[in-house]
């Protein structure tokens, strides 16, 4: 076994053996590193949904606010991801990945003790800006760490070991919630503390630097334009349900189209641009794309809007709710190397749209559950939850296969990036979009009952509230999200028929073998 300063001896410009800047004995630091910092962001987001009607109650956080305490995060993550990306190739991968868990970490206690929505929802976009650095790190630095026999194994234990906090991320976290109460909603952001010191003493002094692959320019002018671009949309979509800021979502709407149009103009200019916009004239890599894009909207606004529903209205605990998640997770830790494998032999189509069509069968069922006002968690619910399980677990692994498959070999890490980040702004547009939609229907549903006595959509009732506005304050809560789900569940189908269109694909083997007149 090699000592720390032993590693820290290992010259930078050249690798230590097969290819790789660490030696054998010191690539299981690497990995353990990279495990601790992606269960930084993959805790943080799963446990915030969970925990939103609990900052709201905490901090008195309206709807819009709730919204903002997301997509400060989202927005910053998905706007700067790419340009994180490359500055792992220029600054080197180690020295990139310790600055992003760094920032991630103390934006992180920073939240932990925010007084108020606004400082809680700026320092979430700073915590964004840290894990746009340190989300595309942890999988890079295994990579570069182990040699190309080893990589796949080290990446399948990355996985799975992703897999399983994600999948009992919300629910220790909603048993945590239910047993201590509101106020341990900062534990939340406060537990990354010791996963990301332990994570960046690792990458310090047990593993050895890596030398830059490239002196490649970071498209800072592409990354603020994206954020304003974005910014703006979700801004727009947001006030439309923010009482006083209706009048500001057209004009915001407006200058966030033409800031991407900017965006993309200045793009295009670019030598090193943050996006190659020249992927976007392949059909399938397109529509690949825009299937993540209506597939994750659909995901993110349920698991966004479906606990406010089930913990606010329902009075559901958090430890209950908290389940709702393990379906996904489980599912896709359990089928995505079957389905991968079913993928390399018939093409990405089928798993595809077959895995859209079920999600948006489950989407429909909870729009049906919440519009008759049937409110059963563990038979109703939750099976639907686990059916979406099952169709994204079709759908992870393919997605990557189509667009890797999609464009040439010296291309797949762009279009991987420019994936990646496509998923994460449907998740963005989606909070944001669907929260007002919510707004608007849970209004309407409400009709003169609206009084100062009825807590708004999302937001826990009141004590003493009077039975017969209680009940029409469910009742809206119910149209509110059945209109959510409804819209996602279209999108959902929209994605299914677009795949089909677009993605490559193979005869079934089954529909081979009755065409052939052998038998």
């Amino acid at each position: 076994m090699h000592s720390p300063d032993e590693a820290a001896a290992v010259p930078l410009t050249s690798p230590v053996t097969n290819g790789t800047f660490c030696p054998q004995s010191q690539r299981r630091f690497v990995l353990i590193a990279a495990i601790l910092a992606s269960a930084l962001g993959f805790i943080d987001g799963s446990i915030l949904a969970i925990a939103m009607p609990a900052i709201r109650v905490d901090l008195g956080a309206s709807l819009a606010e709730a919204q903002w305490i997301s997509n400060a995060y989202a927005l910053t993550l998905s706007a700067l991801i790419l340009a994180g990306g490359a500055a792992g190739d220029r600054f080197g991968l180690r020295r990139a990945f310790v600055a992003g868990i760094a920032l991630f970490i103390a934006s992180s206690l920073a939240c932990a003790v925010a007084p108020n929505p606004g400082i809680l929802i700026a320092f979430r976009a700073i915590q964004g800006i840290g894990a746009a650095i340190m989300v595309p790190g942890s999988l890079a630095i295994i990579a570069k760490a182990y040699p190309k026999n080893e990589r796949g194994r080290a990446i399948g234990i990355w996985a799975a070991a992703s897999a399983l906090t994600t999948a009992l991320g919300p629910v220790l976290g909603g048993l945590v919630l239910s047993a201590f109460g509101d106020g341990i909603w900062r534990a939340i952001f406060a537990i990354n503390l010791p996963l990301g010191l332990i994570s960046i003493y690792l990458l310090v002094t047990k593993i050895p630097a890596d030398a830059p692959v490239q002196k490649r320019n970071i498209d800072l002018g592409g990354a603020a334009l994206a954020t304003l671009a974005f910014g703006a949309l979700a801004y727009g979509l947001t006030s439309m349900s923010a009482k006083g800021e209706g009048h500001m979502s057209g004009p915001s709407i407006a200058t966030g189209m033409v800031l991407l149009i900017a965006f993309i103009v200045f793009e295009r200019r670019q030598r090193e641009p943050m996006i190659d916009l020249s992927l976007f004239r392949i059909r399938a890599f397109v529509g690949a794309n825009v299937a993540t894009f209506f597939l994750y909207f659909a995901l993110s606004a349920n698991l966004f809007y479906l606990p406010m529903l089930l913990i606010a209205a329902w009075g559901l605990s958090t430890a209950e709710v908290g389940f709702i998640f393990l379906p996904l997770s489980a599912c896709i830790a359990l089928l995505s190397g079957l389905v991968g494998q079913l993928s390399d032999r018939i093409g990405p189509r089928f798993p595809i749209a077959c895995g859209s069509l079920i999600v948006a069968i489950a989407f429909a069922g909870l729009a049906l559950l919440t519009h008759a006002g049937i409110r059963n968690f563990w038979t109703g619910a939750f099976p639907l939850m686990a059916l979406m399980g099952l169709g994204m677990a079709l759908v992870v692994s393919p997605l990557s296969t189509a667009i890797m498959t999609a464009v040439e070999d010296k291309d797949t890490g762009a279009a991987s990036g420019i994936n990646n980040a496509v998923s994460r702004i449907g998740g963005l547009i989606a909070v944001a979009a669907m929260g007002s939609l919510a707004a608007w229907v849970y209004a309407n549903a409400l009709d003169g009952n609206a009084t100062p006595g009825v807590p708004g959509f999302g937001e826990p009732a009141p004590a003493g509230l009077a039975p017969a506005l209680d009940a029409a304050r469910l009742a809206a809560s119910d149209a509110a999200f059945s209109a959510v789900a409804s819209v996602t569940a279209l999108l959902c189908l929209l994605s299914a028929v677009i795949t089909w269109m677009t993605v490559s694909g193979q005869a079934l083997p089954w529909s081979r073998r009755a065409a052939d007149p052998r038998g």
